[in-house]
């Protein structure tokens, strides 16, 4: 499985972790890096004196790659990327924002710069910015998502066309087969984010870990696109946002209705009623809680049978 991703992150597999927030804390990063895999601590839901401490962790835990995934519209931005920078890591994934702003800092640090997009125009600027790798995420994914709805699969063939540089295939992306298809379709790695939320290493709440589980065909919807778009589980509160849109909610009662800390509430307390259950439309396949090796395990048994048999044909 060697590839320019494998040598870009000195990896075993091409499989990155989701920075997701509520989730991806130092457990599952450094489980994920320990078995082969790319993973990355959230910084998203943390403050900074939160992320300097699981950024410790995780280097005490693993001595394999391992980076931090920076939504740039965090109001502590400087102070997060300082801490990176001082506490020596080597990776760091943006989403959110423009990549023009800290990429070039980055890497005159030595970090490599990888940036979440969701469309072409997004892909050109951050390719023009500099970056070492892109992570293209289509309309399955649980956050990160286009308002244009284009799935994983296009949104890969659409970039593989314009783009130069390394790209990371995101959303929808369960299983070895999965991966397989992203990468014969022009990926060069896939980001797994729905799978590791439901795995014993994910901060995750027990409930929320129990719910995905029951969540099936058509379970999740994307919405708050006026906001920032995510994929919610249909629980009651996303019954009332979808009360809401049928009154004709304004964007400013929209903020008002989602209030504060929704997603913790969720994701991290385990509120299913009130809270905001952000994952993809994997949740659907998702039946088991493993441990985050079993699923790199997994992914990469699958991917191999899977190659061996297309060779058969």
């Amino acid at each position: 499985m060697n590839n320019n991703i494998t040598d870009l992150f000195a990896i075993k597999y091409p499989i990155i972790q989701g920075g997701m927030i509520w989730v991806s804390g130092w457990k599952l990063a450094s489980a994920v890096s320990n078995a082969g895999g790319l993973g990355l601590i959230g910084a998203g839901s943390m403050y900074p004196d939160v992320l300097r401490e699981h950024i410790t962790k995780c280097k005490n835990a693993t001595d394999k790659p391992f980076g931090v995934n920076v939504p740039m519209l965090y109001p502590n931005l400087k102070e997060i990327m300082d801490i990176i920078i001082a506490e020596g890591v080597k990776i760091v994934f943006t989403s959110a924002g423009n990549p023009k702003t800290w990429t070039s800092k980055l890497q005159e640090n030595g970090i490599t710069v990888v940036h979440v997009v969701s469309n072409l125009k997004f892909a050109l600027k951050a390719q023009e910015a500099g970056v070492d790798a892109i992570v293209a995420e289509g309309f399955e994914a649980g956050g990160h998502n286009g308002r244009e709805e284009t799935t994983t699969s296009v949104l890969i063939q659409t970039l593989r066309k314009e783009i130069n540089i390394p790209i990371i295939a995101a959303g929808g992306i369960s299983n070895g087969k999965a991966m397989l298809a992203n990468m014969i379709l022009g990926a060069d790695a896939v980001q797994v984010g729905s799978r590791f939320v439901a795995c014993k290493e994910s901060s995750a709440h027990k409930n929320f870990k129990n719910e995905i589980l029951k969540t099936g065909d058509g379970g999740t919807l994307l919405t708050l696109k006026e906001l920032a778009p995510v994929r919610l589980i249909k629980n009651e509160f996303f019954n009332q946002l979808q009360l809401a849109y049928q009154k004709g909610i304004s964007k400013e009662e929209l903020i008002e209705l989602l209030g504060r800390s929704r997603a913790k509430k969720g994701m991290f307390e385990g509120d299913l009623k009130n809270g905001e259950l952000e994952i993809g439309q994997v949740a659907s396949l998702i039946n088991e809680i493993p441990t985050a090796k079993e699923i790199i395990d997994s992914f990469v048994e699958e991917y191999n049978g899977t190659l061996d048999e297309v060779y058969k044909i």
